[in-house]
C-alpha cells in the first residue's frame, strides 16, 4: 500500500506564497516521477509541475517562473513552492506518484494519488 500525505494548502492573498509538501510512504521500489496537479471547480484536472528521478522538471506555462517543484534528499517527499499567487491558481492540488510499488506479492509500475489540498487565492 502506497500513501501520499499532502500538506501546506490554505488561504492566501494575491501576490502571496504557499509551500505544498507531499510525502510518499509504503512499499516503493523506485520512483519514475512525482508531480502536482490541480483542479478548479468545474474544470478538469491539469498538470502543474513534474520532477523526474534524474531531477529534471517541467512546468505548466501558466506557473513557469512563479512555482518551483523540488524534492528532499530521500527523494520520497516533493515540494511545490508557489510564489506570486493569483486568483486563478485557486483549486485543489493533488500529488501524483509514478513508481514501481508492491502490489500484492509482486512489484509493478503504478500511479498513486493523494487526497488533495485546497489552495485559495483571494483578497
Amino acid at each position: 500500500q502506497v500513501r501520499l500525505a499532502e500538506s501546506g494548502g490554505g488561504l492566501v492573498q494575491p501576490g502571496g506564497s504557499l509551500r505544498l509538501s507531499c510525502a510518499a510512504s509504503g512499499s516503493i521500489r523506485s520512483i519514475n516521477h512525482m508531480a502536482w496537479y490541480r483542479q478548479a471547480p468545474g474544470d478538469q484536472r491539469e498538470l502543474v509541475a513534474t520532477i523526474s528521478s534524474d531531477g529534471s522538471t517541467t512546468y505548466a506555462s501558466s506557473v513557469k517562473g512563479r512555482f518551483t517543484i523540488s524534492r528532499d534528499n530521500g527523494e520520497k517527499t516533493v515540494h511545490l513552492q508557489m510564489n506570486s499567487l493569483k486568483p486563478e491558481d485557486t483549486g485543489v492540488y493533488f500529488c501524483e506518484l509514478d513508481a514501481v510499488v508492491k502490489y500484492g506479492i509482486n512489484y509493478s509500475r503504478r500511479t498513486s494519488w493523494g487526497q488533495g489540498t485546497q489552495v485559495t487565492v483571494s483578497s
